[in-house]
Order: C-alpha cells, then structure tokens, then sequence
C-alpha cells in the first residue's frame, strides 16, 4: 500500500513524524510537506512565486510552498504514481484528522 502524508505543521512537525513512524513498517509511505508551518492556509496556492522540492531527514520532501501545493505537486507528477490509499493524513498537535482527497 502507498501512502501520502502532508501536514500544515511543516515537515519537521512531531505529529508527522510520529504519524510516519508509525506508518513506515507497514506500508510504503511518501511525505511530501511545507517546508515552514502553514498553519490556516491549507487550502491555499501558489501562483505568483516559484515551487521548490528539497528533500530533508528520513527522505521527507518539503516544498516552500502550502499543504495544498504539496499535496498538487506530488499527486501531479513528483511521485510518479498516486497513491493507494484516498485520503490526506493531516498530523495536527495531539490530533489526526483524516481528510478524503
């Protein structure tokens, strides 16, 4: 199974990385996150600046740009694939929210 994590926390987030963590053993997962935090801009996009990819500890890729740009760029061509399962894991202080796409 693949799975996309992105959050609005920032790619050094505690809650994606534990969410990561606890996800990497049983399934092939992809973070693909802001690279600062985007805290009440998850819907929002990038159309005036350019989108760069870099990519930081555990192989994450983070993007300086909003959860939404992360969540385009990956399902429209950095991956390569889509992934299997349809919904967005959203990592937040103490709760997960789950989100479909």
């Amino acid at each position: 199974m693949k799975i996309l994590i992105c959050n609005d926390d920032g790619y050094q987030a505690p809650g994606i990385i534990a969410l990561y963590q606890a996800l990497k053993d049983v399934a092939d997962v992809e973070v693909v996150a802001p690279e600062q935090n985007n805290s009440a801009k998850s819907n929002a996009l990038t159309l005036h600046s350019p989108l760069y990819v870099s990519r930081g500890g555990e192989g994450f890729r983070y993007i300086n740009g909003t959860p939404a740009d992360c969540v385009h760029v990956a399902l429209t061509g950095l991956l390569g694939y889509r992934p299997d399962l349809d919904f967005a894991f959203w990592p937040a202080h103490h709760v997960c929210r789950v989100q479909p796409l």
